[in-house]
């Protein structure tokens, strides 16, 4: 029962993550954002940062972009106090597992915070403190960039490089816009081999436009001769204009699961390893008591726990993007701008070694533990009983240290599994702005939005998507 209760206080809970995602799927976002605030104490005094994290998408999503903005900067204060973690959190995690710690997300997530926060800003037109996140994302990526070294992890983040460029421009800082444009095409074509997400189609005439404007010519020069077909607007002509910007969210990041190795250290323990996995198949949460009570009566299986990810990838190829008013009508469809399922595989990637070393080297020591405590038991017992009181006290040490063994699974999972953009230049007036996904089969999926907007001469107007299937 002891086991029991271990292993149902580390299992994951997952059912507010299927309700957010039927609610999303349905278009109701208010009803998904609910859902994480009513789980809050679900999440635990080790995830206040997930939660912040979860609640900052929901609220985004649901249009709640100031009180999305206050979660998102609680949970980027918390993360910068984790940096001096205790040193208490980290013995305890490694005698139980690493849920004991408390949550800070990945590098990427980090990124993803400021990310979000600038949309929340560039959504309501408050530029200023959009540009302030952009600052906050550049420092972030410096500080990545020189902690990664020479190493081929994750350290630099095209998107976000690219998202910083369409707001320095559209606040009229054209050579910080150069900049964050230049960054952007390096990080997309440093990362492509794992990242796989092309450079989009409009970076190109990004570059060409802003290093016209600059009068660059040495730089002008080279992206002409290296983007030969690139069509572009002067930034003159572009000013005279206004922009549309469409961001959409598609599908649902990949959610983390078990992965159990169990390692006998005797013929019988290999036995009754190879009984179990035939008896019950994969372990999984369903499966793990019993199995804990087996290899703790038995005493000679070790039981190591390493995340896998499993992606849940969109049916979405792209938006179709239609704008028709006063000025005309104009279209054209988003591309890839961000594939965090591959940020995370990634990620997960690069620390998978340190992992596996930790979590080995973790039910080494549990077992040990456990061995120590039932002939500590036994001795204490007597010689009449000691033998008998030994092998039980022994055998519960030993299925608590298996049933506690658990990988890390938390991860931002309200994250969309990619990102993809649109930019379209109309003149100023009066439009309907109409935002289509098309599966991958070729029709509809989710919901068609429409939005009326009303556009100034060089206006900047930012709309955010949310694409389910």
């Amino acid at each position: 029962m002891v086991t029991l209760a271990v292993i149902q206080g580390c299992g994951p809970t997952t059912s507010r993550y299927v309700l957010v995602e039927q609610s999303l799927r349905a278009g109701d976002a208010k009803r998904a954002d609910q859902i994480v605030e009513q789980a809050e104490r679900e999440y635990g005094s080790k995830s206040r940062v997930l939660y912040w994290m979860d609640r900052g998408m929901t609220l985004h999503l649901a249009g709640r972009y100031q009180d999305s903005n206050v979660m998102l900067e609680q949970a980027e204060q918390a993360i910068e106090r984790l940096y001096t973690r205790r040193l208490r959190a980290e013995a305890k995690a490694f005698l139980i597992n690493d849920t004991e710690l408390p949550f800070e997300g990945e590098p990427f997530e980090q990124v993803m915070i400021n990310v979000l926060k600038a949309l929340n800003y560039a959504v309501v037109g408050n530029w200023t403190e959009a540009l302030v996140e952009a600052r906050r994302i550049d420092h972030r990526l410096n500080v990545l960039s020189d902690q990664a070294g020479e190493k081929g992890t994750y350290r630099d983040d095209a998107f976000a490089r690219y998202l910083t460029g369409i707001l320095y421009e559209a606040t009229g800082d054209v050579n910080n816009g150069f900049i964050a444009y230049r960054k952007a095409l390096e990080a997309y074509r440093q990362a492509h081999s794992w990242a796989r997400a092309p450079v989009p189609s409009m970076l190109p005439a990004d570059l060409l436009r802003v290093t016209d404007a600059l009068h660059l010519n040495q730089e002008h020069e080279e992206y002409r001769q290296a983007f030969a077909d690139v069509a572009w607007r002067p930034i003159a002509e572009t000013q005279r204009l206004a922009q549309i910007v469409v961001i959409s969210y598609n599908g649902w990041a990949p959610r983390k699961e078990d992965r159990f190795i169990d390692l006998p250290i005797s013929f019988d323990a290999l036995n009754l390893v190879l009984l179990t996995k035939r008896a019950v198949g994969t372990s999984n949460q369903d499966s793990r008591a019993a199995e804990s009570l087996l290899y703790g009566l038995n005493g000679h299986v070790v039981r190591v726990a390493l995340p896998v990810l499993v992606p849940q990838k969109t049916q979405v190829a792209y938006e179709e993007v239609s704008v028709s008013g006063e000025g005309g009508t104009f279209s054209d469809r988003t591309v890839l701008a961000q594939n965090l399922t591959n940020l995370a595989e990634k990620s997960l990637a690069d620390r998978f070694p340190s992992l596996s070393v930790k979590a080995v080297a973790r039910a080494a020591v549990k077992y040990a533990l456990a061995e120590g405590i039932g002939r500590g038991a036994r001795a204490a017992a007597g010689r009449d009983v000691g033998p008998l009181v030994g092998f039980l006290v022994g055998s519960l040490a030993k299925a608590l240290a298996v049933g506690s063994e658990e990988a890390d699974k938390r991860s931002w999972r309200t994250l969309p599994d990619e990102v993809q953009i649109a930019r379209l230049w109309v003149p100023p007036g009066a439009y309907e702005l109409r935002v289509r996904p098309v599966g991958r089969n070729g029709g509809v999926v989710g919901q068609v939005s429409v939005h009326a907007v009303t556009l100034q001469e060089g206006e900047t107007r930012v709309f955010t998507e949310r694409v389910v299937p």
